[in-house]
């Protein structure tokens, strides 16, 4: 099944998209390596937990644009179960702070 649109808009669409995904990289470094202050030098339930949820908030709408740009469905399960990893990890890094 060809394509309905023209190659400039399909173009236009796939830079569009890989500048979109290319301006969440930053902030997705910073939350990175504020996670890890947060963990690591001062222990911070609530930091953690912030930079935890701005992280995961930044790698979906970094991956959601790269998907828009290649004209894709933007919501796959995959995608929510690709997070799953971190987050376990994530929790059991706090837990001991959690439970105590």
């Amino acid at each position: 099944m060809p394509d309905s649109r023209p190659a400039l808009e399909r173009r236009a669409r796939v830079l569009i998209g890989v500048v979109a995904a290319s301006a969440l990289v930053y902030p997705l470094l910073v939350s990175a390596v504020q996670l890890v202050v947060a963990q690591l030098f001062v222990v911070d339930v609530g930091a953690i937990v912030l930079w935890l949820a701005v992280g995961v908030a930044c790698s979906v709408a970094l991956v959601a644009a790269a998907r828009w740009g290649a004209a894709r469905r933007v919501r796959s399960p995959w995608l929510l179960l690709g997070l799953v990893p971190p987050l376990l990890f994530e929790l059991w890094l706090v837990w001991p702070r959690l439970a105590s």
